[in-house]
């Protein structure tokens, strides 16, 4: 399996000196995010993320098919992941690294079994037919920090989408587009985010937040914490390398929290923003003045 060049004898002693004098090689602070980009496409579900230099584009879709024999009451929804060889030179086509294998379990632990949507809520006739929903995501570049990008994108891609609207006669479903019926949003039980902690050194003394490409090839150690912005810890994945107190971790959290709260509130804003775009005629506004009367 081909894999990616590391960094040379020069950028790793470059590095580990500039931690040492509390320095960053793209200048940000330890505990600080690239900058963050969040526009959503012309079809509902559709969420373009751009965290520094890593871009990941999520697409959600939904279909009406059988439940799985034993949860006849519940929907759906799968989440998967494709990683190209465009992106990187170790990934391949049909055969799955293990880059790909941990981002995709980690966004299986964080959203699905979390419970973010309310998967009853999908049902249209108990043991017949559900709603499945899928979240693809595609990583269009690759600079570090999947997690926390491929998690934003699925969240705002979720916020955004509408499924159509439905109609239930006996064992008959009726679907209607666009045009007959305005589609409806998901029930989402809460909003999980994903924030991933570098750890450098024999002890994990120094603590990067948002780390690039280069930087994980130098970490000896991290943490990805799932939570919402309701400070409600979802999952907390070590992934081996050196091992972290629980004082650290504890901070760890406590920060996790800030960022998650910071990136709901753009989630908030960019779909705000999105819903403005979208209500050309005024329709929002014409409503609103009725109910004022």
């Amino acid at each position: 399996m081909p894999r990616d060049i590391g960094p040379s004898l020069n950028e790793r002693q470059f590095f580990q000196k500039a931690l040492q004098e509390n320095l960053r090689l793209d200048g940000r602070g330890f505990d600080q995010f690239r900058s963050l980009e969040l526009d959503y496409g012309e079809e509902y579900g559709v969420a373009d993320v751009r965290l520094g230099k890593t871009r990941v584009l999520t697409n959600i879709s939904a279909e009406v098919t059988a439940p799985f024999p034993d949860r006849p009451f519940d929907g759906i929804f799968t989440i998967t992941t494709e990683l190209s060889p465009m992106t990187a030179p170790s990934f391949e086509v049909n055969r799955p690294s293990e880059t790909e294998l941990l981002l995709s379990r980690l966004l299986e632990k964080t959203l699905r079994r979390s419970q973010a949507i309310d998967t009853e809520s999908l049902c249209l006739i108990a043991g017949s037919k559900v709603w499945s929903v899928r979240a693809d995501v595609h990583i269009l570049s690759h600079d570090g920090n999947l997690v926390d990008a491929a998690c934003i994108g699925v969240i705002a891609a979720l916020q955004h989408f509408r499924k159509p609207d439905t109609s239930t006669e006996g064992e008959e479903v009726t679907v209607y587009t666009l045009a007959e019926r305005e589609p409806v949003p998901l029930s989402l039980l809460h909003f999980p985010l994903c924030v991933t902690f570098s750890f450098y050194g024999e002890a994990g003394e120094t603590t990067l937040l948002d780390a690039t490409i280069m930087e994980e090839q130098l970490r000896d150690g991290c943490v990805t914490i799932g939570m919402n912005r309701h400070g409600e810890v979802c999952q907390i994945a070590k992934l081996g390398g050196v091992p972290v107190n629980a004082v650290d971790l504890l901070q760890c959290t406590n920060l996790a929290l800030v960022k998650v709260k910071d990136i709901s509130a753009l989630i908030t804003k960019r779909l705000e923003e999105d819903a403005k775009k979208r209500d050309k005629g005024g329709l929002m506004a014409e409503l609103s003045a009725e109910n004022a009367r």
